[in-house]
């Protein structure tokens, strides 16, 4: 039997994981490594090599392989290496290779499928670009995972008893993430995530590179075209220099000449009070994913009970001092932040096997980014278009379906294209373009028709678009799977299928629309001091029927009810009486 394994396809480093035995379990590579490096390479002979061999060619050949490219992924970038060029899913899916045939050595079987991480905030493109690179190598990508909810599972998998609130802070090589998650009863829920994908070790190590650079009155950009050999000789040592932070207040530098060659004489002291400073910048921009992650959580610092740390670059000592200064506590590292997500990938796969020692377990996730449409805005007499609006916010647990009424804007219109887009901008040139849904046969009549979209959105990432005009019943749909382009047409219908069971329409229902019709009825016959206090009742029972959220609904249904008794109006479902 096959197994499912677990994938953490790193910016630096790159392992993978086993669940075995009732336990996750690390694979080692053909060096007897946990860790592959995440580098690729071409020798003269035009021979490709990956992992540590490829990071020696980086030091002496530096032409010849590349790294960092997970930042690339979901772009068109492509990079030469001798006579070939690689885009970053083909370099991806070299690294994923060896890591598969690593397992499939160690585990001596055949491995078709597996579960890849990636960091909380890669946009649906980044995620598709991996998917693609394990299906390049013949894997069935069954999930793709965020990496902090990795971790957590590693945690709460061991810890499953626990209730607590967690925030997993993850600094890995070339991403920052930041996650609230509550475990209580083996439930291992998501509340809010955040982070930056362009953020990470390598840039504190480039930051000082750079400094060194500029002493040496040398600017990075120009340093890498016209000495290559001294710039990735340099990057070792800075890099070294900020792993042994880590472990001694005082480290030096040793600065190779043009050629690359060091010389004994030519060196700089660096301490951690030095770094910090150089860093300042760089640590500023970590504050603002935990701020965000909190205040979408709505919880303060008090109110978390432990900080765990993931990924290798949080072993400086300048970011524990940021969290100990955020949290006034200490953070956790129970595990080998190298270790800790691929770990948790194994878990998740686990889950998906339905695996008798991860019975008890129960995970959530949330959507990392904003989901919506293209609209329009009126400014004066004049329209402009362009604009962004939500139809499901980011960190909403998932799976969700949220509904949102738009309208028409010109006399007699009868189509509308409805464009799907993800991310956070006013605007929809800042955010990423899903698909479209293309709506026709709107009844002709002036501005303002109305049109009800609805958005139903799964933890495989499929979204589905759905379009209703009220007049006649008429339904538009179309079915997103962008990085859920592993499942089969059979798994995509399955879902689909799911998805209907929680889909919430009582806007539908005829208690709910009596209770609305009678309501505006009563707006006109109450005293014009209470008719504000009347209508935003009806307002936020409208807006809750909208939202598909089922303890919303009922809550602002008897709040309306309430606000009707409150005002001596009897009501009643059975009939539209009024005493």
């Amino acid at each position: 039997m096959s197994s499912i394994i677990g994938i953490d396809l790193g910016t630096t480093n790159s392992l993978c994981a086993v669940f075995q035995d009732g336990v996750p379990k690390l694979i080692p590579n053909v060096h007897g490594k946990f860790l592959t490096p995440s580098v690729v390479g071409i020798t003269d002979d035009g021979q490709v090599t990956i992992g540590d061999t490829a990071k020696e060619l980086r030091i002496t050949k530096p032409d010849r392989c590349v790294s960092c490219f997970k930042r690339w992924m979901g772009t068109d970038r492509k990079v030469q290496l001798g006579k070939r060029s690689f885009t970053a899913t083909e370099l991806s899916s070299l690294v994923l290779l060896s890591l598969k045939s690593d397992a499939e050595s160690h585990l001596n079987q055949k491995i078709t499928e597996a579960v890849i991480t990636v960091p909380a905030y890669f946009n649906e493109n980044q995620r598709l670009s991996t998917k693609q690179a394990g299906e390049m190598i013949g894997l069935k990508v069954r999930r793709i995972i965020n990496e902090p909810t990795a971790a957590a599972l590693t945690y709460g998998f061991h810890d499953r008893q626990a209730e607590k609130h967690l925030m997993v802070i993850d600094l890995g090589g070339g991403t920052f993430d930041v996650t609230l998650m509550e475990i209580f009863e083996g439930t291992l829920e998501i509340i809010s995530t955040a982070g930056e994908s362009q953020l990470g070790g390598e840039d504190f190590t480039d930051r000082l590179v750079s400094v060194v650079l500029q002493q040496e009155n040398l600017q990075l950009e120009t340093a890498e075209m016209k000495y290559p050999l001294r710039t990735a000789r340099l990057r070792q040592e800075c890099e070294t220099a900020k792993r042994d932070l880590a472990k001694n207040e005082k480290v030096k530098i040793r600065v190779p000449d043009d050629s690359g060659k060091y010389n004994d004489s030519k060196s700089l002291s660096l301490t951690r009070e030095s770094f910090s400073k150089i860093c300042r910048k760089l640590v500023d921009r970590l504050r603002s994913p935990i701020s965000k992650a909190l205040r979408d959580g709505d919880r303060n610092p008090d109110e978390i009970d432990d900080i765990i740390l993931v990924g290798g670059s949080t072993r400086m000592v300048l970011l524990n001092e940021l969290v100990k200064e955020y949290f006034d506590r200490e953070p956790q590292m129970d595990f080998n932040p190298d270790e800790v997500v691929a770990l948790g990938a194994a878990v998740q796969a686990a889950l998906i096997a339905d695996d008798r020692a991860v019975e008890d377990m129960v995970m959530t996730d949330v959507c990392p980014f904003t989901l919506g449409v293209e609209v329009v805005k009126q400014f004066g007499h004049q329209v402009v278009d362009g604009f962004f609006q939500p139809v499901i916010n980011r960190n909403t647990t998932i799976p969700v379906s949220r509904e949102e009424v738009f309208s028409t804007v010109a006399p007699n219109q009868t189509e509308v294209k409805l464009r799907v887009f993800q991310g956070e901008g006013r605007k929809v040139k800042d955010n990423l373009e899903l698909g479209e849904l293309q709506i026709e046969g709107i009844p002709p009549g002036p501005p303002g028709q109305p049109v009800n979209v609805r958005f139903t959105y799964d933890i495989n990432g499929l979204l589905e678009v759905e379009a209703i005009i009220p007049e006649s019943g008429q339904r538009f749909r179309v079915v997103l799977t962008n990085h859920c382009s592993s499942m089969s047409d059979a798994e995509v219908r399955r879902a689909v299928a799911d998805l209907e069971k929680i889909k919430f329409y009582p806007r539908d229902e005829l208690r709910n629309q009596r209770l609305v019709l009678f309501c505006e009825r009563m707006v006109g016959e109450v005293s014009p001091l209470h008719r504000d206090q009347l209508e935003a009742a009806i307002d936020q029972f409208e807006h809750a029927m909208a939202a598909s959220d089922v303890k919303l609904f009922e809550a602002t249904r008897s709040q309306l009810l309430q606000t009707l008794s409150f005002l001596d109006i009897e009501y009643s479902d059975e009939d539209d009486s009024v005493g």
